[in-house]
């Protein structure tokens, strides 16, 4: 998909990858619509992009906010070409210290809440003839960790919805793509469901080897101009293919 003039929508747009995905875009040419529960980093961002930017404050995980802010974004724009599904949290906990209700607000936000955005635009992609969809999943389902359980099977099945997309959605031409970060210098590790502790210990023993978020963002803008299936920013020591 050409990138330039299109209308990109991105969930968790207020900081880390989210943030800088929305500059690269609009760098690209792109017109941005911008959602996260943050209304004044939402704000603060479209008016450094100064660009034809649309900020909605919306909780992903709740259809009705969802189902507003794509009607705001078609009524403005008249489309939308580009969804990526950024917004997502993180859990450490041992099998048997994973709390239930956190690891269903987990599921909520990490799997129910991309179905929840795919479902409200791919009818518009539909009737557009065209669209493409990124859900951003991780670099860490690409191996098995200790306390990464809760956390790694939302991605892994964020996975798979996006995998049996893709052939759904093919005839429509809409692509559907996966894209998996490696440990990225975000609020990510920050803001975690649980294990907090865990994942401080974790942020800081990666810091040495933490991406910038840029370049994820970069990652997502090639991923709308090919469509390509999968990639990922896991350096191939880590058990990923990336070389940069």
């Amino acid at each position: 998909m050409d990138i330039k003039n299109s209308v990109v929508l991105i969930t968790g747009a207020s900081s880390g990858i989210g943030e800088a995905t929305a500059r690269a875009v609009v760098q690209a040419g792109a017109r941005a619509v911008l959602l996260a529960r943050r209304q004044d980093r939402l704000d603060d961002l479209a008016r450094e992009l100064e660009d034809d930017v649309l900020a909605l404050p919306c909780d992903v995980t709740n259809p009705v906010e969802v189902q507003k802010a794509v009607q705001i974004a078609q009524e403005k724009y008249g489309r939308i070409d580009v969804l990526i599904n950024n917004a997502g949290q993180g859990l450490y906990a041992a099998i048997e210290d994973i709390g239930i209700e956190d690891f269903r607000e987990l599921l909520n936000i990490n799997t129910v809440a991309p179905l929840i955005m795919m479902q409200a635009v791919i009818p518009l992609m539909r009737k557009q003839g065209a669209g493409c969809i990124i859900n951003v999943s991780s670099g860490a389902t690409l191996a098995t960790y200790p306390g990464s359980a809760a956390y790694t099977s939302s991605k892994s099945a964020l996975n798979m919805i996006s995998k049996v997309a893709r052939l759904e959605l093919a005839d429509a031409d809409i692509s559907v793509s996966l894209l998996h970060p490696f440990m990225t210098a975000t609020e990510f590790y920050g803001a975690v469901k649980s294990g907090l502790n865990t994942s401080k210990e974790q942020e800081a023993g990666a810091a040495s080897i933490a991406q910038p978020p840029s370049l994820a963002a970069q990652m997502m803008v090639n991923l709308i101009r090919t469509g390509e299936e999968e990639t990922d920013l896991v350096p191939k020591e880590y058990g990923g293919s990336f070389e940069g």
